[in-house]
C-alpha cells in the first residue's frame, strides 16, 4: 500500500476538510464522488443570482471560535440569524419557542404568564414519560405540543407520536424572551456565495472525480493508497448485517417568475399535517435580497423550495440516522468489521451513521486526521 496517496471516498464536509489538510500535508489525494457535484448535501447553486441549497437549508452555527476561524478562512460570511416561523392552520408562530410565540398562541406578555401556562400543562404527564408525546408535554404542555410539534414531528418520522420513543425529545428549547433567534452559538451566518466555494478551496489541492462510483473505482484502480470512507458504512460491507435505517428528505425546487418575495422568511415550517411537505425555503432570504440596504443584484422572481420526509430503502439518499437500539447493535457490528480491515478508515455522517451538524463535520475531521 502507498502511504503517501490518500483516497477520499465522498466530497461532503468531512471528506473535504480530510483531503484539504492530507495536501496541505504533502500526501497526494484523490476524492471520488458518485454524484456529479463537489459539497455532499452543502451543495449550493447558483440559479441567475439566487443561490439555491439543493438539500435543504444549511445554516453555519458554532460555540467554538476556532471551527468559526477555520470555516472563514475559505469564505466570508453575512450575519444571517436562524429565525423561522411555524405555519399552522394558516396561523403564524416564532420559533423556537419564546415570548413571541406564547404571545401569539394566549395573547400573555409576561415571563411568568407563560411559566404559569406551560407548567399547568406539563402536570398532564405524570411519572416517567414512556413515549415521546408524552416526553412533549412534559417539557412544554399540551397547546405548544399540539399547534407545533405533534404533526410536523409525524410528518417527519412517518410514525404517530405516541409510537416514537421519549430519547427522540430529551429537551426542547423554551425561552422566556422576545427571541426569535433559533440557536444559542455566538458565531453564525451564510458564506457569501454559496457553499459550494468552500468546496472548490478545500479541494483545490486535490484530484477530483465526480461521477464516480467506489467499487467500479478501486477495482479499475488497482493501488488506492489509504481509503477514508465516508459513504454508508453497511452499503460498504454489501448489507452482511441487514441496511441501516434512516430518514430520508425529497425536495421540490419551485421558480416563481409571478413575484420577487413569496412567504418574507427564509424558512417556514408547516406543522399541521393537511400541508404534506415539512417546510419551505425561500433562498434569496439568506443572503438578503429583499432587506432593506441590499446592495446587491435584486432579482425579480425567487426560488422556494418544499420539503418532504420519507421513509429511506437502499439506492434512495440517506439523511438522517434512525439511532434506536436496534440501529445501534447493527452498526457496532459493521464498526467491529471495519476496526479489523487495514488501510482503511471510516468517518463523516454516513461512515459513523452519526447525525452531524456542519461544526460537528468539520471538527471531526480536523481530529481525524490529527489521529492518522
Amino acid at each position: 500500500m502507498d502511504s503517501s496517496k490518500l483516497t477520499v471516498v465522498g466530497a461532503g464536509l468531512f471528506g473535504a476538510v480530510v483531503a484539504h489538510e492530507a495536501a496541505e500535508r504533502g500526501v497526494k489525494v484523490t476524492v471520488i464522488d458518485r454524484r456529479r457535484h463537489i459539497g455532499g448535501n452543502c451543495y449550493t447553486r447558483n440559479e441567475d443570482g439566487i443561490n439555491v441549497h439543493v438539500y435543504g437549508a444549511h445554516i453555519f452555527r458554532t460555540s467554538r471560535r476556532d471551527i468559526w476561524d477555520y470555516v472563514r478562512s475559505f469564505a466570508d460570511f453575512n450575519h444571517y440569524v436562524n429565525s423561522p416561523i411555524a405555519m399552522y392552520h394558516g396561523k403564524v408562530y416564532n420559533l423556537p419557542f419564546n415570548m413571541n410565540t406564547f404571545r401569539q398562541m394566549w395573547g400573555i406578555s409576561t415571563p411568568a404568564a407563560a411559566k404559569a401556562k406551560i407548567e399547568e400543562q406539563r402536570r398532564e404527564i405524570k411519572g416517567e414519560p414512556r413515549n415521546l408525546e408524552e416526553q412533549a408535554i412534559s417539557l412544554v404542555g399540551r397547546d405548544v405540543y399540539e399547534i407545533l410539534i405533534k404533526e410536523y414531528t409525524e410528518k417527519q418520522w412517518g410514525r404517530p407520536c405516541s409510537e416514537l420513543p421519549a430519547s427522540i425529545i430529551r429537551r426542547l428549547p423554551v425561552r422566556f424572551v422576545y427571541d426569535n433567534n433559533y440557536f444559542n452559538d455566538p458565531y453564525q451566518g451564510i458564506p457569501i456565495g454559496g457553499y459550494t466555494h468552500i468546496f472548490e478551496k478545500l479541494l483545490a489541492g486535490c484530484e477530483v472525480l465526480l461521477g464516480v462510483d467506489w467499487r467500479d473505482y478501486r477495482a479499475q484502480t488497482g493501488e488506492v493508497g489509504r481509503v477514508v470512507y465516508t459513504g454508508p458504512i453497511d452499503e460498504y460491507y454489501g448489507y452482511s448485517f441487514g441496511p441501516l435505517e434512516y430518514r430520508s428528505l425529497r425536495f421540490e425546487h419551485e421558480r416563481h417568475d409571478e413575484t420577487d418575495n413569496l412567504q418574507g422568511n427564509a424558512v417556514v415550517n408547516y406543522t399541521d399535517a393537511s400541508v404534506p411537505y415539512t417546510r419551505t425555503i425561500e433562498h434569496k432570504h439568506f443572503e438578503f435580497q429583499c432587506a432593506q440596504g441590499y446592495t446587491g443584484v435584486r432579482t425579480p422572481f425567487t426560488i422556494v423550495s418544499k420539503e418532504y420526509s420519507s421513509e429511506w430503502k437502499p439506492g434512495v439518499e440517506p439523511y438522517y440516522p434512525v439511532n434506536d437500539e436496534r440501529n445501534q447493535a447493527k452498526y457496532a457490528q459493521y464498526a467491529e468489521l471495519a476496526a479489523s480491515e487495514k488501510g482503511i478508515a471510516f468517518g463523516g455522517r454516513l461512515g459513523s451513521y452519526r447525525y452531524y451538524d456542519m461544526q460537528d463535520a468539520i471538527a471531526a475531521a480536523l481530529k481525524f486526521v490529527e489521529e492518522i
